[in-house]
Protein backbone atom coordinates (compact mmCIF):
# COMPACT_ATOMS: atom_id res chain seq x y z
CA UNK A 1 0.00 0.00 0.00
CA UNK A 2 1.31 3.42 -0.64
CA UNK A 3 2.63 5.44 2.12
CA UNK A 4 0.13 8.46 1.58
CA UNK A 5 -2.56 5.73 1.81
CA UNK A 6 -1.51 4.14 4.84
CA UNK A 7 -0.70 7.64 6.42
CA UNK A 8 -4.70 8.58 5.57
CA UNK A 9 -5.82 5.09 6.99
CA UNK A 10 -3.57 5.86 10.07
CA UNK A 11 -5.29 9.37 10.41
CA UNK A 12 -8.89 7.84 10.14
CA UNK A 13 -8.33 5.47 12.51
CA UNK A 14 -6.89 7.90 14.40
CA UNK A 15 -10.22 9.99 14.25
CA UNK A 16 -12.61 7.40 15.70
CA UNK A 17 -10.34 6.25 18.41
CA UNK A 18 -10.52 9.77 19.12
CA UNK A 19 -14.39 10.13 19.69
CA UNK A 20 -14.18 7.18 21.82
CA UNK A 21 -17.76 5.97 20.30
CA UNK A 22 -17.78 2.20 22.07
CA UNK A 23 -17.47 4.52 25.71
CA UNK A 24 -20.26 6.54 25.77
CA UNK A 25 -23.03 5.62 22.21
CA UNK A 26 -24.68 2.96 24.42
CA UNK A 27 -25.33 5.50 27.85
CA UNK A 28 -25.84 8.45 25.59
CA UNK A 29 -28.54 6.54 23.33
CA UNK A 30 -30.08 5.30 26.86
CA UNK A 31 -30.38 8.53 28.83
CA UNK A 32 -31.84 10.42 25.57
CA UNK A 33 -34.37 8.43 24.67
CA UNK A 34 -35.16 7.69 28.34
CA UNK A 35 -36.01 11.51 28.28
CA UNK A 36 -37.68 11.74 25.58
CA UNK A 37 -40.01 8.48 25.68
CA UNK A 38 -41.22 9.41 29.50
CA UNK A 39 -42.08 12.81 27.94
CA UNK A 40 -43.91 11.08 24.89
CA UNK A 41 -45.53 8.88 27.40
CA UNK A 42 -47.19 11.30 29.85
CA UNK A 43 -47.67 14.22 27.50
CA UNK A 44 -49.73 15.40 24.07
CA UNK A 45 -46.81 15.42 21.89
CA UNK A 46 -46.58 12.82 19.12
CA UNK A 47 -42.98 11.06 18.02
CA UNK A 48 -42.12 12.97 15.32
CA UNK A 49 -38.28 13.60 13.44
CA UNK A 50 -36.94 16.06 16.93
CA UNK A 51 -36.22 12.03 18.19
CA UNK A 52 -33.16 12.24 15.61
CA UNK A 53 -32.23 15.48 15.91
CA UNK A 54 -32.01 15.28 19.50
CA UNK A 55 -30.46 12.00 19.55
CA UNK A 56 -27.42 13.04 16.88
CA UNK A 57 -27.32 16.15 19.09
CA UNK A 58 -26.48 14.45 22.40
CA UNK A 59 -24.37 12.15 20.60
CA UNK A 60 -22.20 14.89 19.07
CA UNK A 61 -21.89 16.76 22.35
CA UNK A 62 -20.69 13.74 24.01
CA UNK A 63 -18.39 12.74 21.56
CA UNK A 64 -16.86 16.81 21.88
CA UNK A 65 -16.46 16.21 25.48
CA UNK A 66 -14.26 12.86 25.00
CA UNK A 67 -12.81 14.21 22.33
CA UNK A 68 -11.65 17.49 24.27
CA UNK A 69 -10.41 15.34 26.86
CA UNK A 70 -8.00 13.01 25.44
CA UNK A 71 -6.72 16.01 23.14
CA UNK A 72 -5.81 17.91 26.97
CA UNK A 73 -5.22 14.85 28.64
CA UNK A 74 -2.28 13.69 25.72
CA UNK A 75 0.58 14.65 27.79
CA UNK A 76 -0.46 13.13 31.15
CA UNK A 77 -1.56 10.01 28.96
CA UNK A 78 1.75 9.26 27.00
CA UNK A 79 3.62 8.45 30.59
CA UNK A 80 1.19 5.52 30.60
CA UNK A 81 1.45 2.61 27.74
CA UNK A 82 -2.40 1.46 28.17
CA UNK A 83 -3.78 5.22 28.09
CA UNK A 84 -1.32 5.96 25.42
CA UNK A 85 -2.46 3.13 23.44
CA UNK A 86 -6.08 4.62 23.77
CA UNK A 87 -5.28 8.84 22.88
CA UNK A 88 -4.70 9.13 19.31
CA UNK A 89 -2.86 12.31 19.98
CA UNK A 90 -0.68 10.84 22.73
CA UNK A 91 -0.49 7.81 19.82
CA UNK A 92 1.07 10.40 17.23
CA UNK A 93 -1.83 9.49 15.08
CA UNK A 94 -3.27 12.90 15.16
CA UNK A 95 -1.63 16.39 15.83
CA UNK A 96 -3.22 18.73 18.29
CA UNK A 97 -4.05 20.84 15.88
CA UNK A 98 -5.90 18.71 14.10
CA UNK A 99 -7.42 17.33 17.18
CA UNK A 100 -8.64 20.73 18.06
CA UNK A 101 -10.41 21.33 14.46
CA UNK A 102 -12.52 17.73 14.39
CA UNK A 103 -13.49 18.62 17.98
CA UNK A 104 -14.93 21.98 16.93
CA UNK A 105 -16.90 20.04 13.63
CA UNK A 106 -18.66 17.89 15.99
CA UNK A 107 -19.23 20.75 18.61
CA UNK A 108 -20.27 22.46 15.45
CA UNK A 109 -23.04 20.29 14.42
CA UNK A 110 -23.60 19.13 17.82
CA UNK A 111 -24.83 23.51 18.15
CA UNK A 112 -26.29 23.10 15.13
CA UNK A 113 -28.78 20.35 15.62
CA UNK A 114 -29.49 21.19 19.27
CA UNK A 115 -31.33 24.64 17.53
CA UNK A 116 -33.79 22.43 15.50
CA UNK A 117 -34.86 21.45 19.25
CA UNK A 118 -37.14 23.38 21.69
CA UNK A 119 -35.65 26.34 23.09
CA UNK A 120 -35.48 24.26 26.82
CA UNK A 121 -33.78 21.42 25.38
CA UNK A 122 -31.45 23.97 22.84
CA UNK A 123 -30.36 25.41 26.24
CA UNK A 124 -29.81 22.17 28.16
CA UNK A 125 -27.85 20.72 24.99
CA UNK A 126 -25.10 24.11 24.87
CA UNK A 127 -24.97 24.18 28.47
CA UNK A 128 -23.75 20.45 27.87
CA UNK A 129 -21.11 21.79 25.59
CA UNK A 130 -20.17 24.59 27.77
CA UNK A 131 -19.38 21.99 30.36
CA UNK A 132 -17.82 19.48 27.83
CA UNK A 133 -15.22 22.30 27.17
CA UNK A 134 -14.59 23.07 30.60
CA UNK A 135 -14.33 19.66 32.12
CA UNK A 136 -11.01 19.46 30.54
CA UNK A 137 -9.80 22.44 28.99
CA UNK A 138 -6.50 23.23 30.58
CA UNK A 139 -7.06 27.18 31.18
CA UNK A 140 -10.19 25.95 33.42
CA UNK A 141 -9.68 22.13 34.19
CA UNK A 142 -13.13 21.54 36.05
CA UNK A 143 -12.10 17.66 36.51
CA UNK A 144 -9.20 18.79 38.42
CA UNK A 145 -11.00 20.54 40.86
CA UNK A 146 -12.62 18.28 43.40
CA UNK A 147 -16.59 18.53 44.01
CA UNK A 148 -17.18 20.25 40.47
CA UNK A 149 -15.26 17.84 38.86
CA UNK A 150 -18.30 15.23 40.41
CA UNK A 151 -20.92 17.86 39.24
CA UNK A 152 -19.67 18.74 35.45
CA UNK A 153 -20.03 15.08 35.23
CA UNK A 154 -22.78 14.10 36.53
CA UNK A 155 -24.80 16.98 34.33
CA UNK A 156 -23.06 16.75 30.88
CA UNK A 157 -22.68 13.18 31.13
CA UNK A 158 -26.13 11.98 32.27
CA UNK A 159 -29.06 14.93 33.86
CA UNK A 160 -28.43 16.88 31.34
CA UNK A 161 -28.85 14.59 28.53
CA UNK A 162 -31.74 13.06 29.54
CA UNK A 163 -33.30 16.34 30.38
CA UNK A 164 -32.46 17.43 26.37
CA UNK A 165 -34.39 14.56 25.28
CA UNK A 166 -37.31 15.34 27.72
CA UNK A 167 -37.51 18.76 27.00
CA UNK A 168 -37.43 17.93 23.14
CA UNK A 169 -41.54 17.01 23.80
CA UNK A 170 -42.20 18.42 27.10
CA UNK A 171 -41.45 21.56 29.02
CA UNK A 172 -42.28 20.27 32.42
CA UNK A 173 -40.44 17.10 34.14
CA UNK A 174 -42.59 17.42 37.12
CA UNK A 175 -41.85 13.85 38.38
CA UNK A 176 -39.48 13.36 35.71
CA UNK A 177 -36.89 14.88 38.03
CA UNK A 178 -36.44 12.06 40.32
CA UNK A 179 -35.56 10.48 37.64
CA UNK A 180 -32.80 12.70 36.53
CA UNK A 181 -31.48 12.94 40.00
CA UNK A 182 -31.62 8.99 39.57
CA UNK A 183 -29.51 8.97 36.79
CA UNK A 184 -27.18 11.77 37.92
CA UNK A 185 -26.61 9.17 40.54
CA UNK A 186 -25.44 6.64 38.34
CA UNK A 187 -23.14 8.79 36.68
CA UNK A 188 -21.53 9.78 40.09
CA UNK A 189 -20.99 6.08 40.89
CA UNK A 190 -19.22 5.79 37.28
CA UNK A 191 -17.60 8.86 37.80
CA UNK A 192 -16.19 7.31 41.26
CA UNK A 193 -15.35 4.03 39.72
CA UNK A 194 -12.96 5.84 37.06
CA UNK A 195 -11.20 8.10 39.39
CA UNK A 196 -10.75 4.70 41.69
CA UNK A 197 -9.07 3.28 38.91
CA UNK A 198 -6.91 6.15 37.62
CA UNK A 199 -6.08 6.67 41.29
CA UNK A 200 -2.46 6.10 40.95
CA UNK A 201 -1.73 7.63 37.48
CA UNK A 202 -3.96 10.24 38.13
CA UNK A 203 -1.97 11.33 41.57
CA UNK A 204 1.31 11.11 39.64
CA UNK A 205 -0.36 13.51 37.04
CA UNK A 206 -1.02 15.87 39.54
CA UNK A 207 -4.53 15.82 39.10
CA UNK A 208 -6.57 16.72 42.27
CA UNK A 209 -10.13 15.55 42.02
CA UNK A 210 -12.92 14.46 44.22
CA UNK A 211 -11.15 10.75 45.14
CA UNK A 212 -7.62 12.52 46.00
CA UNK A 213 -9.58 14.61 48.30
CA UNK A 214 -11.60 12.00 49.73
CA UNK A 215 -8.83 9.03 49.74
CA UNK A 216 -9.68 5.04 48.36
CA UNK A 217 -11.42 4.02 51.15
CA UNK A 218 -14.31 7.20 51.54
CA UNK A 219 -14.33 6.98 47.38
CA UNK A 220 -15.23 3.24 48.25
CA UNK A 221 -18.13 4.16 50.26
CA UNK A 222 -19.70 7.06 48.70
CA UNK A 223 -19.38 5.32 45.19
CA UNK A 224 -21.86 2.56 46.99
CA UNK A 225 -23.77 5.27 48.29
CA UNK A 226 -24.46 6.72 44.83
CA UNK A 227 -25.67 3.29 44.06
CA UNK A 228 -27.99 2.93 46.72
CA UNK A 229 -29.47 6.67 46.29
CA UNK A 230 -29.91 6.03 42.82
CA UNK A 231 -32.11 2.43 43.73
CA UNK A 232 -34.33 4.76 45.96
CA UNK A 233 -35.16 7.25 43.06
CA UNK A 234 -35.80 4.59 41.01
CA UNK A 235 -38.10 3.52 43.31
CA UNK A 236 -39.69 6.53 43.65
CA UNK A 237 -40.02 6.61 40.26
CA UNK A 238 -42.11 3.34 39.92
CA UNK A 239 -44.35 4.24 42.83
CA UNK A 240 -45.02 7.70 40.95
CA UNK A 241 -46.30 5.13 37.75
CA UNK A 242 -43.31 6.76 35.52
CA UNK A 243 -43.09 3.64 33.36
CA UNK A 244 -45.20 1.63 31.98
CA UNK A 245 -45.98 -1.76 33.97
CA UNK A 246 -44.62 -4.11 30.74
CA UNK A 247 -41.53 -2.78 30.88
CA UNK A 248 -40.64 -4.81 33.62
CA UNK A 249 -41.62 -7.74 31.75
CA UNK A 250 -38.99 -6.70 28.88
CA UNK A 251 -36.49 -6.13 31.85
CA UNK A 252 -36.90 -9.61 32.49
CA UNK A 253 -36.08 -10.47 29.78
CA UNK A 254 -33.16 -9.17 29.21
CA UNK A 255 -31.55 -10.38 31.93
CA UNK A 256 -29.46 -13.39 30.47
CA UNK A 257 -28.41 -10.16 28.17
CA UNK A 258 -26.59 -8.78 31.67
CA UNK A 259 -24.91 -12.33 32.32
CA UNK A 260 -23.61 -12.46 28.84
CA UNK A 261 -22.05 -9.31 28.66
CA UNK A 262 -20.74 -9.79 32.83
CA UNK A 263 -16.68 -9.87 32.66
CA UNK A 264 -13.66 -9.22 34.12
CA UNK A 265 -13.64 -5.76 32.37
CA UNK A 266 -15.37 -2.64 32.82
CA UNK A 267 -17.38 -0.23 30.40
CA UNK A 268 -13.64 0.81 29.35
CA UNK A 269 -12.38 -2.25 28.43
CA UNK A 270 -9.85 -2.20 31.49
CA UNK A 271 -9.96 -4.72 34.89
CA UNK A 272 -12.79 -4.39 36.74
CA UNK A 273 -12.68 -2.87 40.25
CA UNK A 274 -14.96 -5.37 41.73
CA UNK A 275 -18.62 -6.93 41.01
CA UNK A 276 -20.28 -3.56 39.60
CA UNK A 277 -17.06 -3.34 37.20
CA UNK A 278 -17.96 -6.74 35.35
CA UNK A 279 -21.56 -5.90 35.03
CA UNK A 280 -21.55 -2.27 33.72
CA UNK A 281 -21.53 -3.59 30.16
CA UNK A 282 -24.77 -6.15 30.84
CA UNK A 283 -27.00 -3.59 32.06
CA UNK A 284 -26.10 -0.74 29.83
CA UNK A 285 -26.82 -2.78 27.12
CA UNK A 286 -30.17 -4.22 28.74
CA UNK A 287 -30.88 -0.50 29.60
CA UNK A 288 -30.60 0.66 26.51
CA UNK A 289 -32.15 -1.96 24.17
CA UNK A 290 -35.40 -1.61 26.90
CA UNK A 291 -35.25 2.10 25.81
CA UNK A 292 -35.69 1.19 21.87
CA UNK A 293 -38.41 -1.53 22.77
CA UNK A 294 -40.41 1.55 24.68
CA UNK A 295 -39.40 3.88 22.04
CA UNK A 296 -40.87 1.00 19.31
CA UNK A 297 -43.98 0.70 21.18
CA UNK A 298 -44.44 4.37 21.16
CA UNK A 299 -44.12 4.54 17.62
CA UNK A 300 -46.80 2.38 16.72
CA UNK A 301 -49.25 3.78 19.57
CA UNK A 302 -48.41 7.12 17.31
CA UNK A 303 -49.03 5.17 13.94
CA UNK A 304 -52.02 3.84 15.23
Amino acid sequence: MPAHSLERSRRLAGLARLTRGTEHLLFTLTLTLMGANLALARGPAALDVRIAAILLANILAVTFAFMVNDIEDAGDDAADPARAARNAIARGDLTRCEGWCAAWVAGGLALALYALTPPFACGTGVLTLLLGLLYSWRPVRLKAMPVLDMLAHVLMLSALLFLAGFFTYDSSPGGAWWAAAGVALVSAYGQLYNQLRDFDLDRAAGLRNSAALLGRAWTWRLMYVALALALACLALTVARGLWPAWLAIVLVLLVPVVVWRRSGQDMRGTAALDISGRYQAGFMLAAALTMIVWLGALALDALG
